[in-house]
């Protein structure tokens, strides 16, 4: 969290000079990234061979293989590795890359960099198409069919490493320690970073770096590393390498580690999922991509509840402050985007019909160098920037249009298409229409039946149903709120026909598909009702009219009667985040953090008491297009006992169990 008054904002971004063979040498640091005689042959040598790979990938089968590295710089260690984990007979395993990189390439800059191998070019391309934008935080980019993870971590190496050892599930089999020379960045090689590679090794860990410095190897050796010298690569007369002599350490969480399940591996690797909206879905394939059975049973139909709009729109919003609401809108969005572009990039969603990253304007009244949101944008350009209204009429196609914030990644999906794309993956069964579903526990399986009829069995279960997931036995204590939002469809005819890009307001605009704009949506409160009004068509349009008055001649002959429209209830907590991770056993849970009753600050050392295997994504709200990919992956990883894809800070505060901790907190249960 930042505290301070200044605004948050991105990270600061590499400066860089090029040399005369187009090699990139680092300002800040007055070094070169790469060997200037051959920086491919030289991440080889050093790193793969320096750590005997890929020879110890040879008996992995369907284990994971995690390497650390400190230093992303341009990415040319990660693609090498890449391309040998392709070239190598490792089954079903996974490659687990973990990057650590203070100040980050641009886009372009990485990309010229790497232009230098054309054999890496594939792999370049796919790098460059996800490669994130300065945000601080890790990033999750998956390659392969997700057999390829890279963290990318853009932040500082001391912190980073310290809220690594914060998850369960983490221990690094290799470390690729290549920071700027010890000299010139000395933050690199202190004796933190080797505290923490200690904290983070086991007994088979090894390590690789080009430096043979003194100072490196006594502080490697005094954190519990065997050392020792290898010859080096071009002028480099030597190198080190080694490895560690010690078990890892349990994982550590200086506060009450009430979000840790004390995790039990299921028997099995079947998965029951209630729900096949966007939530389910996601699920479903973030759990079958790992080799998962999964039956996804629906009540109704698939995205027959909030998740069956004909156009949902992906967006979000930045603030100036940071908060955990604001990393979690910001990293899911762009996680959400990769997969969404790879979708439609693959043809998997046929795009125009299924969706358009068209990009999404934000209107804004105002904006000036003052404004409190200048700072923080100006720091991430390739993720939004600030359009006058001249500009983002050229954007949107509109005549007439105010200026605001441009997001060119966003756009809109066919939430629909989307679900079933997904539920379409090798290893997913979906029964549509099986009316209301009850999970129970019986002889450490979960079962699910409708009336006396049993649907399916399974090692685990997720609750997927918006708001109806409180119905499931265990889970009424769940503070969800169910708001109804209406839709309206508007033909495509005047000055709507030209719209290319997403309008965001207090409602939204949507370009046409199949020649319909999607507008709205409502939000409404305390009531059940589902049948189409008339009187919220009316509000949509007159919604509409206020944002973009250039619009008026076209909307004033649209006659609400005429329109088609569709009715949804949103799911939503109280704090805006979703909920998401394993479902706490409540009287146990309450049982064992009592005191907190008393004392809020008092740090209770036993972990949390959860139902074995039984998980819960919702409360997605208006965001589920967004927030859904993130948490199924953070889902998917519980579930598989990996490390969580976000920080433990976000995982508490997207955790079901954090309003059973504030209810306590505030004496109220």
């Amino acid at each position: 969290m930042n505290d301070s008054e200044e605004p948050w904002r991105g990270a600061a971004t590499a400066a860089l000079s090029w040399d005369e063979q187009g090699s990139p040498h680092s300002e800040q640091f007055s070094d070169l990234y790469y060997s200037s005689a051959d920086g491919l042959e030289e991440s080889r040598q050093v790193f793969l061979a320096g750590n005997e790979l890929p020879e110890r990938w040879q008996d992995l089968h369907e284990s994971d293989f995690t390497i650390l590295e400190t230093g992303f710089g341009t990415g040319l260690n990660f693609l090498a590795t890449w391309e040998a984990w392709r070239a190598s007979e490792t089954g079903q395993a996974r490659l687990y890359y973990i990057s650590i990189e203070k100040f980050p390439l641009d886009t372009a800059s990485l990309e010229r960099a790497l232009s230098a191998w054309p054999a890496l070019a594939p792999l370049r391309e796919l790098l460059v198409q996800n490669y994130p934008p300065p945000l601080p935080g890790r990033h999750r980019l998956l390659f392969d069919q997700g057999r390829v993870c890279l963290d990318l971590v853009i932040g500082d190496v001391t912190t980073a490493l310290d809220k690594l050892a914060e998850l369960p599930g983490l221990a690094v089999d290799a470390w690729y320690l290549d920071g700027f020379a010890p000299a010139r960045n000395p933050e690199m090689w202190s004796t933190a970073v080797f505290d923490g590679m200690a904290r983070l090794s086991h007994h088979s860990t090894r390590f690789a770096t080009f430096t043979a410095a003194g100072a490196v190897r006594r502080g490697l050796q005094a954190a519990g590393f065997e050392v020792e010298k290898s010859p080096g690569f071009g002028r480099k007369r030597e190198m080190l390498r080694g490895r560690s002599t010690a078990e890892k350490s349990a994982t550590r969480y200086s506060g009450t580690p009430w979000h840790l399940a004390g995790r039990q591996p299921p028997g099995g690797r079947s998965a029951i999922v209630l729900g096949a909206g966007l939530a389910g879905a996601t699920t479903a394939a973030a759990l079958a991509g790992r080799g998962w059975q999964v039956q996804v049973l629906e009540r109704d139909s698939v995205a027959g509840a909030a998740s069956g709009n004909p156009q949902g729109v992906l967006y979000t919003r930045i603030s100036h402050r940071q908060s955990e609401l604001n990393d979690f809108s910001l990293h899911s969005y762009c996680f959400a985007l990769r997969l969404y572009r790879r979708l439609l990039g693959n043809g998997e969603l046929e795009a125009g019909v299924d969706g358009d990253l068209c990009g999404a304007l934000h209107l804004q009244d105002s904006w000036a160098e003052d404004h409190p949101l200048a700072m923080t944008v100006r720091s991430l350009p390739d993720l939004v920037y600030p359009v006058d209204a001249a500009t983002a009429a050229a954007k949107t196609g509109l005549a007439e249009c105010r200026g605001g914030l441009f997001y060119p990644g966003a756009g809109w999906l066919h939430p629909p298409a989307l679900c079933r794309t997904l539920l379409g993956q090798p290893g997913i069964e979906t029964r549509e229409n099986c009316g209301p579903v009850q999970l129970a526990r019986e002889d450490e399986a979960w079962v699910a039946t409708t009336g006396d009829t049993v649907l399916a069995r399974a090692d685990v279960a997720v609750i997927a149903c918006g708001a109806g997931s409180r119905d499931q036995a265990g889970l009424d204590w769940l503070p969800l709120q169910s708001i109804r939002g209406q839709v309206s469809e508007l033909p495509s005819s005047g000055s709507l026909a030209a719209l290319k890009t997403v309008i965001c307001h207090s409602g939204y605009l949507a370009p046409a598909r199949e020649g319909l704009h999607c507008i709205g949506a409502t939000f409404d409160l305390d009531t059940t009702d589902t049948t189409i009004r008339n009187a919220d068509h009316d509000y949509n349009l007159e919604e509409l009219q206020q944002a973009i008055p250039g619009l008026s001649a076209d909307l004033a002959n649209i006659e609400p009667e005429v329109l088609s429209g569709r009715v949804g209830f949103r799911c939503a907590s109280p704090d805006y985040l979703p909920i998401a991770g394993p479902v706490p056993d409540r009287d146990a849970f309450c049982e064992d953090y009592a005191d907190l009753r008393k004392n809020a600050r008092r740090v209770i050392t036993t972990t949390g008491r959860y139902l074995p295997g039984l998980y819960v994504s919702t409360a997605h709200g208006s965001r589920g297009l967004t927030s859904t990919p993130l948490t199924a992956e953070l889902l998917a990883a519980e579930v598989n006992g990996e490390a969580w894809p976000v920080d433990t800070p976000l995982y508490r505060a997207l955790a079901p169990a954090r309003f059973l901790v504030r209810d306590l907190v505030r004496n109220r249960i």
